[in-house]
């Protein structure tokens, strides 16, 4: 009886606290896809504006607010401040939430999990 309880709370454990191994993968995977999906035009560094503006604390960021980038019209007049969800819609089809920006030629990210992966990557970069 022991026996089963132990390995029954080790399991819990495992499922309810991730290991720190589990959220560095996640975290990995979460580069991984931003360099594959978004580094071409965007940058994580502060100050580093690329073809995109940088992405450095882009959650809590009024949209078109980055000093020293040439935002499109559009995009410098959207009324929101980028939040997950916000960010999830955004990379998912860009044009359904600011028509008119410049993000050509990305078409968007289909996969939910990656996408919150890269949302989960551009958060750790405070």
């Amino acid at each position: 009886m022991f026996r089963t309880t132990f390995v029954l709370t080790c399991i819990t454990f495992l499922i309810v606290f991730p290991t720190s191994s589990s959220m560095s993968q996640d975290a990995d995977a979460g580069q991984l896809l931003f360099n594959n999906a978004c580094r071409t035009c965007h940058s994580v560094k502060e100050g580093d504006n690329r073809l995109g503006p940088n992405l450095y604390k882009v959650l809590g960021r009024k949209a078109g607010s980055l000093p020293n980038y040439g935002y499109s019209d559009a995009m410098r007049s959207a009324d929101f401040v980028w939040d997950k969800e916000k960010l999830d819609r955004f990379i998912t089809d860009p044009d359904a939430v600011v028509t008119g920006n410049k993000m050509k030629p990305y078409g968007g990210l289909a996969s939910a999990d990656d996408r919150a992966k890269v949302i989960g990557f551009l958060e750790a970069q405070r």
